[in-house]
């Protein structure tokens, strides 16, 4: 007779369902694989610290560079620590969404692409932004100041792995949330940098577009192309949160959701790549249409979504009015300048979109869903 000793007894089976030790075992598993990313995210740190040193101390031997003014040391370290963000991105996208896409269709597996290169793009220059800020600042604050080799390879690795960071936490599980926080630092950064960098203090006077215009230009106008292509792929990922939640059946509708989203990115990329001195004409285009498209955006992207909670019915009924309010303030009775103007109708999509991602990311399954539909717009 075969007695069972314990190592060869299955505990499972006298285990009923719903016992608190399978509640248990669920605790500590997450709690297992959240300390293992978290191991996982202090090695990208420390790699990414190493990388820049060593990149940047290579670049910068043998020379001692102004932090400020002509040959400063901080494009080329801005440039590095953006470069090592990106590959931070992609190697932890690689380690923990490997294989996403192998049952999706092809139509969806190049979305999911796209998607992933335009991210990967923004982080990269959102890092390059903020290096360039903080290299202002810190010219600004300490005139003069010099840096060589180890001096420049250490500030440079602290930025990387500061940066790599972020970047490598984002990969794990990119969400909405990821996407809106990114899209509100790249606006804030770029547009700080803008500001800090512009030649004529009297440009507010007037509107933001005036920042296109001189010597900060090519911040200004490469922040809205970037925060214009980060606003499509917003649309991307908001369309794949809607397929999660309502599945291949709802593909057509989602399909015009994602498509709105697209044009109101191209549209606000226009306003940087058109410039007001340049092509006046079609910068008013590019910016009233990109306006008019993220209004139509947020109200069929909340009639798709199902359920509509409360607050989103209440914040997106609070949008439309109060920018029809701020328009009449502007052009019927004026009080308010355009600058003004669109300050709170940025600020107020922000809000807008802050709770959207928040409601969707409460409604939606963190799974990946593949679609059935051999095309995009045909079932068959």
């Amino acid at each position: 007779m075969n007695i069972p000793t314990p190592s060869s007894v299955d505990d499972s089976e006298f285990i009923p369902a719903g016992s608190p030790l399978i509640w248990l075992d669920g605790i500590m598993e997450t709690v297992e694989r959240a300390l293992a990313q978290q191991t996982l995210a202090l090695w990208a740190t420390l790699g990414s610290f190493v990388a820049g040193f060593l990149v940047a101390s290579f670049v910068f031997w043998n020379q001692v560079r102004p932090v400020a003014g002509e040959g400063s040391i901080i494009f080329p370290m801005a440039l590095i620590a953006s470069l090592v963000a990106a590959a931070a991105f992609i190697l932890s996208s690689y380690l923990h969404r490997a294989g996403e896409t192998r049952f999706m269709p092809l139509w969806q597996t190049l979305i999911s692409h796209c998607s992933f290169v335009a991210v990967t793009i923004a982080f990269g220059g959102v890092t390059g932004l903020s290096v360039l800020l903080v290299g202002h600042l810190l010219g600004s604050g300490l005139p003069g100041l010099e840096l060589g080799g180890l001096g420049g390879g250490i500030l440079t690795g602290v930025a990387a792995a500061l940066a790599g960071r972020l970047s490598f936490q984002a990969g794990i599980d990119l969400s909405l949330r990821n996407l809106a926080a990114l899209l509100f630092t790249f606006l804030i950064v770029g547009t700080v940098f803008a500001m800090l960098t512009e030649a004529d203090p009297t440009w507010w006077q007037r509107n933001f577009s005036q920042l296109g215009i001189g010597a900060s230009a090519l911040a200004f106008n490469g922040t809205v192309i970037g925060a214009g292509l980060l606003v499509a792929t917003i649309g991307s990922y908001i369309g794949r949160d809607l397929h999660r939640l309502l599945d291949d059946e709802a593909v057509p509708r989602i399909t015009v959701v994602v498509s709105i989203w697209v044009l109101a990115g191209l549209a606000l990329a226009g306003v940087g790549w058109f410039p007001l001195n340049q092509q006046p004409g079609a910068h008013a285009v590019a910016a009233f249409a990109a306006l008019g498209l993220l209004v139509l955006a947020a109200g069929y992207t909340q009639y798709v979504l199902p359920g509509r909670p409360f607050v989103l019915r209440f914040v997106t009924g609070l949008l439309v009015v109060l920018i029809a309010g701020c328009f009449m303030l502007t052009f019927i009775i004026p009080v308010l300048t355009v600058t003004a103007l669109e300050s709170i109708v940025v600020g107020l999509s922000l809000l807008w979109m802050t709770t959207f991602v928040r409601v969707l990311s409460i409604l939606t399954p963190n799974r990946s869903v593949a679609s059935q539909r051999r095309h995009l717009l045909t079932a068959a």
